[in-house]
């Protein structure tokens, strides 16, 4: 009886985080991203959909943007972008 008992324990024990509760996973695409763009030769700044590959000649500022709008408000607050 001591040992079915044990037994028991140790199968729940090892079986409980198994029925934590799982994160809400998200189905399709992301959401999508601003980027604004700086080029590195002339320091103009664009909006871009998709963040610039490391080592090309776009830098990204500051942080990604969720609508076209914020980032086109950051766009024109920011100083370091070329008129």
């Amino acid at each position: 009886m001591k040992k079915i008992l044990l037994a028991t324990a140790a199968i729940v024990a090892f079986s409980a985080p198994s029925f934590a509760a799982e994160t809400a996973k998200t189905i399709g695409q992301a959401p999508p991203s601003f980027y604004l763009a700086q080029d590195t030769a002339t320091l103009k700044c664009q909006i871009v959909e998709t963040q610039p590959a490391a080592g090309s000649s776009m830098k990204v500022v500051g942080a990604a943007h969720v609508t076209k709008a914020s980032a086109e408000t950051a766009l024109k607050a920011d100083k370091t972008c070329a008129k």
